[in-house]
């Protein structure tokens, strides 16, 4: 083998070596938003199916009851905020600035909160008003969906305070963040999936 034969399989091969492979907790995640992603087709489909087929909706026997699409457009835009600073809690891991990490999940955490605790005083309004799981498809249908969506927003702030606890105690720097990583690609999912539902459930 000449030295020009073997200098090419030498970078060859440092190549192979270099590049990131996809982690087990990473591909993890993915094959857990494929399942994610076919609920939440199989729900807005149904949705769809019924939104489609009703001439008047709401149906006539809610047509009083109006959804608050004001406060949920500005709770929508404190968790696409939220999916800005959980960015930039990956993009200082990356840099090794573990202190900066911390205060971004801390702030992602915090907006994720308030999300679920506007969410949650909507939903004590509306049951007020009448809206509930029984009273009819209507209702059965919005709090499903939008149930649906709210426990995985819950789900991601648990995660999120874990990986948060964990960056507390030194666990993560420029070089071993999986953990953070996972957490964002979960994160970012959730916060993409909510403006769909906002535009389908409240303003159509």
């Amino acid at each position: 083998m000449s030295e020009i034969e073997h200098g090419m399989m030498a970078h060859n091969n440092a190549e192979i070596h270099e590049r990131p492979s996809l982690s087990n907790a990473r591909l993890g995640v993915l094959v857990l938003l494929g399942a994610e992603t076919m609920l939440f087709s199989g729900l807005i489909g149904t949705f769809l199916v019924f939104r489609v087929g009703n001439v008047t909706w709401p149906p006539p026997s809610h047509i009083g009851i109006e959804l608050p699409r004001v406060v949920t457009g500005i709770n929508t835009a404190l968790l696409l905020l939220s999916g800005y600073t959980m960015f930039q809690a990956r993009r200082a891991i990356q840099k090794g600035h573990l202190k900066q990490l911390r205060s971004w999940l801390l702030i992602t955490g915090v907006l994720g909160l308030l999300f679920l605790g506007v969410q949650g005083s909507e939903w004590v309004q509306l049951i007020r008003n009448g809206l509930t799981l029984q009273s009819g498809v209507y209702g059965g249908i919005f709090y499903v969906l939008i149930g649906c969506h709210a426990v995985h927003v819950l789900s991601a702030v648990i995660w999120l305070f874990i990986v948060f606890g964990m960056a507390l105690k030194g666990r993560f720097s420029a070089d071993r963040y999986v953990g953070v990583d996972t957490c964002t690609i979960y994160w970012i999912y959730v916060v993409a999936l909510w403006p769909i539902l906002y535009v389908l459930v409240y303003l159509l």
